[in-house]
């Protein structure tokens, strides 16, 4: 993978379940909107429909989609998970980019990291809480 230089950028750390991502804006291109997720185009490697619109949604609520280029490094977990760093890595990155974006940012839901992970297998059960069978002979 080439490594992308854009010039100035913007970090923002985003995590979900065992998902992490190092998400950066280049606010100062004024660029084409540019969205590339661990080297490739964003539509390629998050190919399920409504990944993008999940992704991107921070982008949208500012009304800056299209306007800033963005890199994503992510690595760990599943589909979902890596879908929901990227979303959160996005949201810290437009806080540090401008404060003032806090508040729409906050209320669209984008700042609050999922603290839902898998729960572990307990002894003597199939699963986390599935017992076997019962049997009474």
């Amino acid at each position: 993978m080439k490594d992308l230089d854009f010039g100035k950028y913007i970090e923002g750390i985003g995590r979900r379940k065992s998902a992490s991502a190092r998400v950066r804006i280049y606010p100062e291109n004024k660029g084409n909107g540019s969205f590339v997720v661990n080297g490739k185009e964003v539509n390629a490697y998050f190919d399920r429909a409504g990944d993008y619109e999940v992704l991107a949604s921070p982008l949208a609520d500012m009304e800056l989609l299209g306007k800033m280029d963005v890199t994503v490094l992510v690595n760990g977990g599943g589909v979902t998970g890596q879908t929901d760093a990227v979303r959160l890595g996005l949201a810290r990155a437009l806080v540090k980019y401008d404060e003032e974006m806090r508040g729409q940012l906050r209320e669209g839901k984008h700042l609050s990291r999922d603290p839902r992970v898998k729960e572990r297998k307990k002894p003597g059960l199939k699963r986390a809480r599935k017992a076997p069978t019962y049997t009474k002979r």
